[in-house]
């Protein structure tokens, strides 16, 4: 029994960042002075009217209980006024909001609840690896769908993989997932796409669950909209928000589901029984994000925008052409020719020894995130050019790496 790996953790592929996170502790021990684009960690601080909303909260010795698992009532009615707002939408805070420890957690005990062992989810790749491994780990089967046609997002394309998916998959689906603005392709959708896909998903009968953690990060006059905005979405829809993003709140862990009452039922079933909700004081600086002045998202957004656009222009400069995201904190990289016959992951490594830049190699999102590295905004732009420095670098010596890289794998294999 000690060397049998249990049911839940042999199903998992192995942990393709390990490597790179391994060698990245081991450079910076040795000294160097790693730039780190590979986590999508954001790091500015989160807005000072939030934080003082949570240190006069927390003094009140009432707030150190459980709290709510589903969230306070102040909180839901906070996200419903939220959605009003920014999409238009109605929604009921009482029994079409559940508040969840960010949207992963959200998405991944959605997920236990409505996945009998082998159903079928449609999941897209590459993507977010919660999107497809929640549905594994609750033993569920994947199928995966294609997200980019010729590198960028095609509705038409992949409606039609979606539609390729139903019909050769035994059992029939029961779920599918999307996300727009997508991490890690930074792809975004509009409301077209989303009313052909909820047109599908109840031709097909299948539940949607849409992640949208990046709705307030965008670049262009066309704010990402939300999928229940489109007329009957609610019948089969539930959508996932975060405010770690859009509020600079990563570590807080505040997200929501939104949307269809029996899908919201059933996590917040799932969710009464694993843990009582976030910190009272948390949820109530939530509260305040949502409802207090929103210039600070303005700001934020203002941030990663000029980063991107630094990053883009001294890449290119560097001899990398990465394409403009048009939203989310992260740029989707196509691997430099030199380097496409080592891949994502080889690519990443020279990176990292060369020019102590760290990027997350796309193989690391699906099989079809080869061929691509994700970038992180989370550096200022001082550092961006640091590291287009070392990135030019190493493109100017591509020959020569690669080789190197090829030897030491073989010596490593031999040995």
């Amino acid at each position: 029994m000690a060397d049998e790996e249990f049911y839940r953790i042999k199903r998992l592929p192995p942990y393709v960042f390990a490597e790179v996170n391994r060698l990245k502790a081991r450079y910076r021990a040795e000294g160097m002075d790693i730039i780190d684009f590979g986590m999508g960690n954001p790091d500015m601080d989160t807005p000072r009217h939030i934080v003082d909303k949570l240190i006069e909260t927390v003094q009140r010795p009432r707030t150190h209980r459980y709290s709510a698992s589903k969230g306070i009532p102040g909180l839901r009615r906070a996200q419903a006024g939220y959605y009003a707002r920014r999409f238009g939408v109605s929604v009921d805070p009482e029994t079409e909001v559940v508040a969840t420890l960010g949207s992963k957690e959200g998405l991944a005990n959605l997920a236990m609840a409505i996945t009998a062992p082998g159903d079928v989810m449609l999941v897209p790749n590459p993507s977010y690896p919660i999107h497809p491994y929640g549905f594994m780990i609750a033993g569920g089967t994947l199928r995966h769908v294609p997200a980019l046609h010729d590198g960028r997002f095609d509705p038409e394309e992949y409606l039609r993989a979606l539609d390729r998916a139903v019909l050769h998959s035994v059992p029939k689906p029961v779920a599918v997932v999307v996300s727009f603005p997508s991490n890690p392709t930074a792809q975004v959708c509009d409301l077209d796409f989303y009313r052909d896909l909820i047109a599908f998903a109840k031709k097909h009968h299948l539940w949607v669950l849409s992640d949208l953690a990046y709705s307030e990060v965008y670049f262009d006059d066309n704010p990402p909209p939300s999928i229940l905005q489109v007329d009957g979405a609610k019948d089969v829809a539930v959508e996932f928000t975060s405010l770690s993003k859009t509020y600079s709140m990563p570590g807080w862990r505040m997200g929501f589901a939104v949307g269809n009452r029996r899908l919201i039922d059933a996590l917040t079933r799932i969710k009464s029984y694993l843990d009582y909700g976030a910190f009272t004081p948390v949820q109530v600086a939530a509260a305040a994000a949502l409802n207090g002045p929103q210039e600070c998202v303005a700001e934020i957004r203002s941030i990663y925008k000029h980063r991107r656009d630094v990053l883009i222009d001294s890449m290119a400069r560097a001899g990398w052409q990465i394409p403009s995201p048009p939203a989310t904190m992260f740029a989707w990289a196509p691997v430099p020719k030199p380097f496409e016959a080592i891949g994502s992951m080889g690519f990443s490594k020279i990176l990292l020894r060369e020019a102590e830049v760290a990027v997350a190699p796309g193989v690391g999102f699906g099989e079809y995130g080869e061929g691509y590295v994700r970038l992180g905004l989370v550096e200022n732009e001082q550092r961006i050019r640091q590291a287009a420095r070392g990135v030019k670098k190493v493109l100017a010596n591509a020959d020569a790496l690669v080789e190197r890289y090829r030897a030491e794998e073989e010596a490593e294999v031999v040995s």
